[in-house]
This record gives structure tokens, C-alpha cells and sequence, in this order.
């Protein structure tokens, strides 16, 4: 999944690309050691907070073209989903080595 950070300003913040685990009900994802629960539909450029702090955050599936933030910013790939974001995801095994990237802004 795509994960942005929505704090300071809300619009543009630091950016991962991980593997998250989605609670039963679907509510709550999880990833690195926190949870983060659904703003549903109440956010501003966000989806969902972190509940331990409340920050904002966008999390959403990745891309095929790479075009998975609100703005344009800068992504960490995890290591252990750098082959499948590469391979399977954008269609460019060739790039499976890089692990830091420009994403491009869906609009």
C-alpha cells in the first residue's frame, strides 16, 4: 500500500510503500507498529489517523502508472515488497533495485 504522511500543512508529506494488514472488519490497517482507523469520508486529503497520535495520513492501493500520491512527493519502498512493487505492481523488473522514488500526483 501507499502511505503518506498528511501532518504540518496537510497536503504534501513523507511517503512509504509497504505491506499493511487490514483488521477483520477492514476498519483498521496496520503497518510498522501502528494502527490506523478510517476517517470515513471526513478527512482533508487524508483517509485515515493514526490512532495512537490522530495525524492524518492517505493510504490506498499502488498504482500500475505510479501516479499514487495527492501531490507529488518522494517514497521509501520497504525492502521486503521491493520486488513485487517492481515486478508485479508497475510492470518493471528492471527497477527492483531502487528503493526511493519520485510519485507522481493522480492529478
Amino acid at each position: 500500500m501507499y502511505i503518506e504522511y498528511k501532518g504540518g500543512d496537510g497536503l504534501v508529506g513523507t511517503a512509504r510503500i509497504g505491506r499493511v494488514k487490514f483488521s477483520k472488519s477492514g476498519k483498521s490497517v496496520h503497518y510498522c507498529g501502528k494502527t490506523f482507523e478510517t476517517l470515513s469520508g471526513d478527512g482533508f486529503k487524508s483517509n485515515y489517523f493514526d490512532v495512537e497520535t490522530g495525524e492524518h495520513y492517505w493510504i490506498s492501493g499502488c498504482r500500475k502508472d505510479g501516479r499514487d500520491a495527492l501531490y507529488s512527493t518522494t517514497a521509501e519502498i520497504d525492502e521486503d515488497v521491493l520486488n513485487e512493487y517492481w515486478e508485479e505492481i508497475r510492470g518493471m523488473p528492471q527497477n527492483s533495485h531502487i528503493s526511493s522514488i519520485k510519485v507522481m500526483s493522480k492529478y
